[in-house]
């Protein structure tokens, strides 16, 4: 039998009952120490033990949040198996998902009303103030919406501005690539969990939009994608003649109905020949229907020239063309020609003709009717290159919508109303590109590309609020955003488009704002619209409602302040404290932070909550600031790249993203990894013409099919590498076959190292990982397949070589992961950092960080845990919702404090909250002497740590409105008593 330490045979059987008498939860007594001294943290507790709260209601619509998160058909699993094991073992394998009923998604049926009352056309400012994604343009009508593309962040700046997805029809991608699409994967599962049986959109975009879907298929059920529809070339082996592509393109009609007409352009970069187009001529939309499934004529590979181009190039001019606005009837001239009041009238103005009444002649629609005015065009214009330019000034299919040199329009010819720029300022900016604007007459041109001037003004203003108000409180853990602090980078406005180099611009012209609108109906109102814009927000404007809001916060700010002060008095004092469990008193200082710097290591909590966005957490993400050294990725949700540019600013970003020397995925649900395309695009483009190598990315084998199917579409530039190849047994494996043994091994041959799981470095055999939960025989063994089987020689061991030399030049010791209770292939992450030499020589043991990543609490976190220096654990659930944490495998607030305390860590950090805490979780705070709660952006450096628990008491008075019942009272009467 294997050996176990007390403490760890404690957790086992507290966590299987079938073993113990104990309920599933994790139960250690001895962390319940007496606290000697009267803080603030400890009156806190004390009035919570001496008056518990009571449920309220606020309580009790937060228990009945009908997120997704508490949603779905998890809660069918039978308890008498989760309470038996502590976790859901159906989940854990992944058969609730084989098992669940699939879906059959239903898009919207709408009934259309043609005579639309309210039609316009709005800039949803989705990137706006980080330059990371495509802005989305809005086509509002009464009935239908249309979205035109879906960046990262799209779904939480439509939960931020109350625009309900549901209501969406369709949506367009200019592009088929993560600057544009990266937001589709979680709109599509969020739409797919509404109601009972979920909801879909048609999905349209340009070439090989197959490419994207089959990239998604890896983590979004097949029922979500049924709904997509691809135009334009395809890719292919096929070598085959094509035709010559000067000759022009017409459009193609996507959607053509009573309320709107809207066709696509193709725009391919100019170094590209041999694009052939299916659809030459305009299809109804009851054609596309019957042809969903068809994708265009395949494009060989050997008719392009120039640079690699990918289907992810083709860009699209989308032309949205409302029906003619009938002129006014006129009842006097219907009397005239004998018509009587009645049906008739209003068959003339629906554009039938009836026969008169009193006379025998045939009364048209012409007779009775004012003139027509036709209907508002809206072109959505995406130019991303010079090259996309030329060909744009060459496509004659144009032709019918300019005007001529004196600004009027010839014989047939139709007027633009408004022209939506979506093209980046260089390429505005260009002589080529302001003359083919001024080829649209008095057209309003709308310049929705990234402008500088906009990165000022935070378009996330929920979250920008939160952020602003945790910078008062506590600048050393949340420093001020970046978009606050761009007077250090002097950023200024950028000069007006018609002061530019270049011809003087006879139109109308203004730059984007979030939520600007340009009416098109009624047509009284058409034009530009900015009441929607929201106001501006400075942070002396946030501090002094929270002031107003919570008095008591200003000395909080101070005393907050001060704990950084006695932190550096008793630096030199001596910490070697006798204590009865040393590992269990938190201020004894580790070894490993003697003496450390600033620039040696700082945690950012890039994304903080689980699920889905949410105005004021973003999905799990954070950075690991080596400083100088470059830095880490460990998950990577959507929105990902858009934080880093919240946290560092536009500049500052960069280099974060530049100096990437690895990314980490922990499982292969959506909120974990669908912002890594984003950041690796990114990256590839940031370091295009600098020599470079491709940057590792680790992860589960789910990903790999993912990334390699998404690579199709555009450059990622990277490499990679299997979790289970950097488990512990796997690197002690791979050190013996790079050692003495690698003469035993050809290149290329498979290595079986499953033998050398329970060697150790000695030679010796041991317990190795048959001690673990994950061991052959074990509960676990049957849905978790042994974390190493066979290592590739020709494939892993290099990539292996690479990761320790890339951690080496980081600073760092080791990267090892390890299995964890979730989903199939769920992972957490040591990350250790090599021994230092202190100034009289002395060996300095390096820190060590632990991310849990999504788990139940397992024997193999604890272990992997032992002596962290820090642990980042989620907590999604409260610890009232025991139940809903075993069957979704994830963990209470408590049950991650107690990993945290049975490992020795010396800190932790919680995380990974469900989104139905908004702003703060519920948490009991007795035994979190050691913890602090994680927000956006918070900014934890190693020097800190000491400090850091001592701040949460502060926080909880900062967001006491937002507590339950009582216990806010509680908050202010402690933060009394301790001042």
């Amino acid at each position: 039998m294997p050996q176990f330490t007390n403490l760890r045979l404690l957790f086992f059987l507290s966590s299987f009952p079938l073993l113990s008498p104990l309920k599933p939860s994790l139960s250690f007594p001895v962390l319940s120490k007496p606290r000697p001294r009267r803080s603030l943290f400890t009156v806190l507790a004390s009035k919570r033990h001496r008056k518990p709260p009571t449920q309220s209601p606020n309580l009790a619509r937060r228990n009945s949040s009908t997120l997704r998160e508490s949603k779905g058909r998890d809660k069918e699993v039978p308890m008498d198996e989760t309470e038996r094991v502590g976790f859901n073992k159906r989940r854990a394998e992944g058969r609730d998902k084989i098992e669940r009923p699939r879906k059959t998604l239903q898009l919207k049926a709408r009934e259309l009303n043609p005579a639309n009352t309210i039609s316009y056309a709005q800039i949803l400012g989705t990137g706006m103030d980080t330059q990371d994604t495509s802005p989305s343009v809005l086509l509002f009508f009464d009935r239908q919406r249309f979205i035109f593309n879906a960046g990262e962040g799209l779904q939480r700046f439509c939960t931020e501005h109350k625009i309900k997805l549901s209501k969406i029809d369709h949506i367009f991608l200019s592009r088929v690539c993560s600057e544009t699409a990266g937001g589709l994967p979680g709109l599509l599962l969020t739409l797919a969990g509404m109601g009972e049986e979920g909801m879909s959109v048609n999905v349209w975009g340009p070439s090989d939009l197959k490419y994207l879907v089959d990239a998604m298929r890896s983590f979004i059920p097949n029922a979500a994608m049924v709904h997509t529809r691809s135009f334009g070339p395809a890719l292919s082996s096929d070598v085959a003649a094509m035709p010559d592509l000067s000759k022009s393109l017409d459009p193609i009609v996507l959607v053509n109905d009573e309320v709107v007409k809207i066709s696509a352009i193709l725009l391919q970069p100019n170094c590209v020949e041999g694009w052939q187009l299916l659809n030459e001529e305009p299809i109804s939309q009851k054609g596309l229907e019957e042809r969903m499934d068809h994708i265009s004529k395949p494009l060989s590979p050997n008719s392009r020239t120039g640079s690699a181009t990918k289907p992810g190039d083709m860009s699209v001019i989308y032309v949205c063309e409302l029906p003619e606005i009938k002129g006014k009837f006129d009842p006097a001239k219907a009397m005239a020609l004998g018509l009587k009041p009645g049906p008739k009238y209003r068959e003339l103005q629906l554009g039938n003709s009836v026969k008169s009444d009193h006379q025998n002649i045939m009364v048209h629609p012409s007779d009775v009717m004012g003139p027509s005015v036709p209907g508002p065009i809206v072109f959505l214009v995406d130019c991303p290159t010079e090259s996309h330019l030329e060909k744009l000034l060459s496509i004659q299919s144009l032709s019918s919508y300019y005007a001529d040199h004196s600004g009027n329009l010839p014989d047939g010819s139709k007027t633009v109303t408004c022209i939506i720029h979506l093209s980046p300022a260089s390429v505005i900016s260009s002589c080529n590109y302001q003359k083919w604007m001024n080829r649209f007459g008095s057209a309003q041109h709308i310049l929705a590309g990234h402008e500088k001037k906009n990165v000022e003004i935070p378009i996330l203003k929920s979250s920008a609020r939160i952020a602003a108000r945790l910078n008062y409180l506590c600048p050393q853990f949340f420093p001020a955003p970046g978009f606050w602090s761009l007077q250090q980078l002097n950023y200024s406005a950028p000069d007006s488009i018609a002061s530019r180099e270049g011809p003087v611009l006879e139109r109308e012209t203004i730059s984007a704002e979030n939520l600007l609108k340009f009416t098109l109906r009624p047509y009284a109102h058409l034009g530009l619209d900015g009441s929607g814009i929201p106001s501006s927000m400075s942070p002396s404007e946030v501090i002094d409602e929270l002031l107003t809001e919570i008095p008591e916060i200003a000395d909080a700010a101070q005393h907050v302040s001060q704990l950084w002060d006695r932190s550096t008095e008793t630096e030199g004092q001596d910490n070697r404290v006798m204590v009865e469990e040393p590992w269990l008193n938190e201020n004894t200082l580790p070894s490993c932070l003697e003496n450390i710097k600033r620039d040696d290591l700082e945690i950012i909590l890039l994304g903080t909550g689980s699920s889905q966005p949410s105005k004021y957490r973003n999905v799990s993400s954070i950075h690991i600031n080596l400083f100088s050294k470059g830095g880490l990725l460990l998950d990577c949700g959507e929105g990902t790249l858009g934080q880093l540019k919240r946290r560092y600013g536009v500049e500052g970003a960069d280099y974060a993203v530049r100096g990437l020397r690895c990314i980490w995925i922990s499982h292969i649900h959506a909120d974990h990894h669908t912002g890594l395309a984003r950041i690796l695009a990114q990256r590839c483009d940031l370091l295009k013409g600098v020599p470079h190598d491709p940057l590792l990315v680790v992860g589960p084998r789910q990903l790999k099919k993912y990334l390699d199917a998404y690579q199709r579409l555009e450059d990622l530039d990277m490499q990679f590498l299997d979790c289970k190849h950097t488990t512990e047994a796997s690197l002690d494996a791979f050190e013996g076959i790079t050692g003495s043994r690698t003469d035993h091994f050809s290149p290329g041959s498979p290595i079986n190292v499953e033998d050398m799981n329970d060697k150790n470095s000695d030679g010796s055999i041991g317990q190795g990982m048959d001690c673990t939960l994950f061991a052959r025989g074990s509960l676990m063994q049957s849905y978790w397949k042994r974390p190493v089987s066979t290592v590739d020689n020709g494939v892993a061991l290099p990539i292996l070589k690479r990761l320790k030399k890339v951690l080496s030049e980081a600073g760092l010791e080791a990267l090892i992961s390890f299995p964890v209770v979730h989903c199939p292939q769920a992972f957490g992450v040591v990350l250790k950092a090599a021994e230092r030499i202190n100034s009289v020589g002395k060996a300095i043991p390096g820190w060590k960080i632990v991310y849990s990543g999504d788990t139940r609490p397992c024997p193999e976190l604890i272990e992997a845990s032992r002596g962290a220096t820090v642990l980042i654990h989620e907590a999604t659930f409260e610890d009232g919702m025991v139940e809903e944490a075993i069957a979704k495998n994830h963990s209470t607030t408590m049950e991650a404090v107690e990993v945290g305390n049975s490992a020795g860590a010396y800190r932790i950090i919680l995380t990974h909250f469900s989104q139905r805490y908004p702003k703060i979780p519920i948490f009991d705070e007795t035994h979190m002497h050691k913890t602090c709660i994680a927000f956006d952006m918070m900014s934890v450096n190693v020097a800190d740590l000491p400090v850091l628990p001592k701040v949460l008491p502060y926080l909880k008075l900062l967001f006491k409105n937002q507590m339950i019942g009582d216990e806010s009272n509680d908050v202010v009467d402690a933060a009394s008593a301790a001042s």
